[in-house]
């Protein structure tokens, strides 16, 4: 089987968009060679979510060593930084890191600009901005040099590179290109990439949804609705906001379900745009 041309010994790194199997596989590494489960995805973190972010089960998480899994509060903001910073103590043992955001690998593997945090005075003024202008305001305020580089799709990137720019006078790009050393450089891990066939992961995407109905999601949704805010980090898992519209009165569940299942699939695509462009050192592991 191609499972046992992977390393034995060095850290095994494992992306690939939602619902392409990166916990079943990071599961059978971490049995077979005794290794610690690492989460890298930015959702995954936040401990109001299980069900509906497909975190490990309590299940799994008792059988093999897990780490970095559902250990922020709801209303915290936890970065990349934060994320790079928690991990650290965590490498020099047999590991496999495992999740679909981009970005942790990205700065795990070629390190991350020490950017100063930005203020709440100047997050306010950017969402104001961007809820009465669009994100396209922003955009054409950034430096020549960030706007080349930044995801135009990606509203909540620009939005943060905006407000670098605004609280530091100094354009994300410029911080980037001082960038440090990498905390675990990528010759001296094995890394996957997980590249589904599409109609494959689209069929996959909307039974796991179907699946997170009956194990639970709706009553996971229901906890979170007191005190609800569209605006934290936390509140981004898919499907929250569309169930959350449910049990508001908002839309019958089976629209609901379209919803999230919509933009799951949506997800995906991007994952799978960003991870074509991003890690093409990345070793490619087609599905199914």
């Amino acid at each position: 089987m191609w499972i046992d041309s992977i390393s034995r010994e060095a850290p095994v790194l494992i992306a690939g968009p939602t619902a392409s199997g990166k916990s079943a596989l990071a599961m059978e590494l971490a049995a077979r060679d005794g290794r610690l489960i690492i989460n890298a995805d930015a959702l995954q973190v936040y401990e109001n979510w299980r069900i509906l972010t497909a975190r490990p089960s309590a299940k799994d998480e008792a059988a093999l060593p897990h780490a970095l899994y559902g250990h922020v509060p709801r209303a915290t903001a936890y970065s990349v930084g934060h994320w790079l910073r928690d991990l650290a103590p965590l490498l020099g043992r047999p590991l496999v890191i495992v999740g679909g955001t981009g970005l942790n690998f990205n700065a795990l593997t070629r390190g991350l600009a020490q950017v100063p945090e930005v203020s709440p005075h100047v997050r306010a003024e950017a969402d104001a901005r961007r809820a009465a202008e669009g994100h396209e305001a922003l955009l054409a305020e950034l430096d020549p040099a960030t706007a080349a580089r930044i995801d135009r799709l990606n509203p909540v990137r620009i939005q943060r590179a905006w407000e670098v720019l605004r609280a530091t006078g100094r354009g994300l790009a410029s911080w980037q290109d001082d960038t440090p050393a990498p905390l675990l450089p990528l010759a001296k891990a094995e890394a996957l990439v997980l590249t589904p066939d599409v109609d494959w992961l689209n069929t996959r995407i909307d039974l796991r949804f179907h699946q997170m109905l009956t194990e639970g999601a709706l009553e996971e949704a229901r906890e979170n609705l007191p005190g609800w805010d569209p605006r934290l980090p936390s509140s981004r898992a898919i499907g929250g906001p569309e169930l959350i519209a449910h049990l508001t009165g908002e839309m019958s569940l089976v629209e609901a379900t379209e919803a999230a299942t919509l933009a799951s699939r949506q997800y995906a695509k991007r994952q799978r745009t960003w991870f074509r462009s991003n890690m093409k050192a990345w070793r490619q592991v087609s599905l199914p």
